[in-house]
C-alpha cells in the first residue's frame, strides 16, 4: 500500500512537471482571437452563430407561448 501512494506522488510530480513546463499559451493568439477584423473572421463567425442562437431560441419561445407556428404567428401562412 505504500508503494501505491509513493506510485501516485510520482505520477503527480509528472503531471505538474508536464503542466508547468511543456505547456504554454500563445499570448499573440489569444489577443488576435478577440479582435474585430472586417470580412469573414473567427470573430465574425462567432458573433453570427450566437445571434443566429438567439433567434431560433425566440422562434421556439414565440411558438411554445403562442401554440401557433412561427410562420402562422408572423401571418405568412
Amino acid at each position: 500500500m505504500n508503494s501505491n501512494q509513493e506510485q501516485n506522488n510520482e505520477e503527480t510530480m509528472d503531471i505538474e512537471k508536464i503542466n508547468s513546463e511543456e505547456i504554454k499559451i500563445d499570448e499573440q493568439s489569444i489577443e488576435s482571437e478577440d479582435s474585430y477584423k472586417f470580412g469573414w473572421s473567427n470573430y465574425s463567425e462567432i458573433t453570427n452563430g450566437r445571434f443566429a442562437m438567439l433567434g431560433f431560441l425566440a422562434i421556439i419561445l414565440i411558438e411554445l407561448i403562442s401554440q401557433k407556428s412561427f410562420l402562422n404567428w408572423a401571418g405568412i401562412f
